[in-house]
């Protein structure tokens, strides 16, 4: 009788964790969409939001979230694989990804289970927040708010990106970012400290930088 109380006094627990999930969820979205419409000047009418991956992947991510956290394991890692079939998009469901985040494309993300990002990030298709050993605890990287994750940038281990940082394309980043900093190629390296966002909330990529990496870059070969 009284094993028959806790299992229905936990299963209780677990479906009122489940129903706070979701509303949780449904405020997240909502500033997810508000950010989407800000970033993406591609974004013209309402219902891109039935065709737009990187929301329709954040969503599916959002509910898997909430599943886990009430301990619906099974039910989250259901929702997980779809995403990985549907949208070729890899976020595990114990992340923790902050309200307003703006992914575009999708195609190719892979987010780890310990990774946490912050409000106001973009990431860019092919970004992979992962690890570098195999082992237990804090093993992914922390996204700081306002952070811009450029195409294909890697982002490997229990680091932290700083606020307003801009990750380079195609950069291995494998140590902690400052704020207001720009990081490009591989290994990633600090190109720009302190950087007075100006235009719009993230700011861009200098062309300057964008010179001076190309010309390093093909110094290196050249030698």
């Amino acid at each position: 009788m009284a094993e028959e109380v806790v299992f229905h006094g936990v299963r209780q627990l677990s479906l009122i964790r489940l129903v706070n999930g979701f509303s949780n969820a449904r405020k997240q979205l909502r500033e997810d969409r508000e950010q989407l419409k800000k970033l993406d000047p591609s974004f013209e009418k309402a219902y891109q939001f039935l065709f737009h991956a990187g929301y329709r992947s954040l969503r599916l991510y959002r509910h898997a979230h909430a599943f886990y956290n009430a301990g619906f394991k099974f039910f989250a890692y259901f929702i997980y694989q779809l995403n990985r079939i549907i949208y070729s998009v890899d976020i595990h469901p114990a992340c923790e990804i902050e309200a307003g985040v703006v992914i575009d494309h999708g195609t190719g993300i892979v987010i780890g289970s310990t990774a946490c990002v912050g409000r106001g990030t973009i990431i860019y298709h092919g970004v992979t927040l992962g690890t570098r050993h195999i082992v237990g605890g804090k093993r992914h990287p922390t996204v700081g708010k306002n952070v811009v994750l450029g195409a294909g940038a890697k982002i490997l281990g229990p680091i932290t990106i700083g606020d307003f940082a801009k990750i380079g394309a195609n950069s291995v980043v494998l140590e902690d970012v400052p704020e207001n900093s720009t990081v490009i190629g591989i290994p990633g390296r600090v190109v720009k400290k302190d950087e007075k966002v100006e235009s719009g909330i993230h700011g861009s990529f200098s062309n300057d930088i964008e010179s001076d990496f190309v010309y390093s870059e093909y110094s290196k070969c050249s030698d």
